[in-house]
């Protein structure tokens, strides 16, 4: 099962910019590594599940993808667009009163709506599962690496955030850094909306 195709995929998809690492480049640097350890793991695991159900339903998720595919991107794009205002309010002192990082829970069901992740999960499983009907260990071996490839990955972003906390003392640099932290993350929901409405078109 582990190949270095498989690796290789994971691991870029998983490190490049996206919807999961900007948020949590902006929630280290809010809140530092250890407050958002639930929402990294949450993702690697909710990442994991994911991989796990749709591997083992494949053929069912697929045909309803089809139909409600563009209605999760649009949701999905939503809340992003929503979250990059709630990472822009974190940078004023009311903000700061009422912020708070993202739980596990949260950022686990957030890979349901997220159209990076359905990429990323969907191709994975198209390509490096076994053809034929559903083989629980396979599937659960492919999901169990999945989770261990894409921790280490997306944990680099939280801790570029945590790193960069001492800096971010200074409460001009919070508002300039939660405010291009909050810009790529609503121009990254734009770019993913605008594919969803040409799929929808």
């Amino acid at each position: 099962m582990l190949n270095i195709a498989l690796l290789t995929y994971v691991a870029i998809m998983s490190v490049t910019p996206g919807p999961n690492n900007l948020m949590l480049a902006a929630s280290g640097g809010n809140f530092g590594f250890r407050r958002t350890l639930p929402h990294l793991l949450g993702i690697s695991i909710g990442h994991a599940v994911q991989v796990f159900l749709v591997g083992m339903f494949l053929a069912w998720i697929m045909a309803v993808l089809s139909s409600v595919r563009p209605i999760l991107g649009v949701i999905g794009c939503a809340y992003l667009l929503w979250l990059s205002m709630q990472i822009w309010r974190a940078a004023s002192p009311e903000g700061q009163q009422v912020a708070r990082p993202m739980s596990f829970l949260a950022a686990a069901a957030f890979q349901w709506i997220n159209p990076k992740a359905w990429v990323m999960v969907l191709n994975t499983v198209i390509l490096f599962l076994p053809h034929g009907p559903a083989n629980l260990g396979a599937v659960l071996s492919l999901a169990l690496i999945c989770a261990l490839i894409n921790l280490p990955c997306i944990a680099v972003w939280a801790w570029l955030g945590d790193a960069l906390r001492h800096h971010l003392l200074v409460p001009k640099n919070l508002k300039l850094f939660n405010g291009i932290m909050a810009s790529l993350l609503a121009l990254t929901a734009c770019y993913l909306l605008y594919g969803e409405l040409i799929v929808l078109a």
